[in-house]
């Protein structure tokens, strides 16, 4: 199976490559300092082979800690206090606004394949979380049921 691009979808990246003819199918996993409980249960149902990305947000890295996900998934702790908001600004990074960059950039390297079966879980705030689906839906063609966010969003 050889993988294909056209002109109007990005490339896709090795890794993305890979997993296509492995047939793996990967996790994106979103959180924030207000779902750490939500996440802890999600991540306790994965299977042990799960792959995929779990991005966290939190106000600062007091925050952080171990979370126990499958081997084969990486954890990043996104500390809002080091980051600026708007790029050239100086102003404080908002609530969110890490965590959809970052898993917007992911999804555009990793969620390019056609078929991508990319299992998404959005925790996080309502602000950061209704920029992804906006990124998944309207950049990358994904189906809004596809995604599991929080039922009080309706998105």
């Amino acid at each position: 199976m050889t993988a294909t691009t056209s002109a109007s979808a990005p490339p896709m990246s090795a890794v993305a490559r890979r997993l296509a003819r492995r047939g793996l199918v990967q996790h994106l996993i979103t959180a924030d300092e207000t779902s750490l409980v939500e996440l802890q249960a999600l991540v306790a149902t994965l299977p042990m082979c799960a792959t995929g990305r779990v991005f966290v947000e939190v106000p600062d890295a007091s925050w952080t800690g171990p979370l126990e996900v499958p081997a084969r998934m990486t954890v990043t702790w996104l500390d809002r206090s080091v980051r600026s908001g708007a790029p050239g600004t100086a102003a404080e990074c908002g609530r969110g606004v890490t965590l959809a960059r970052a898993a917007t950039a992911w999804a555009g390297e990793m969620m390019c394949a056609d078929g991508d079966d990319t299992r998404v879980f959005l925790l996080g705030g309502y602000l950061g979380t209704a920029e992804i689906v906006d990124c998944l839906v309207d950049r990358l063609g994904r189906a809004p049921a596809s995604l599991h966010t929080p039922p009080q969003y309706r998105l």
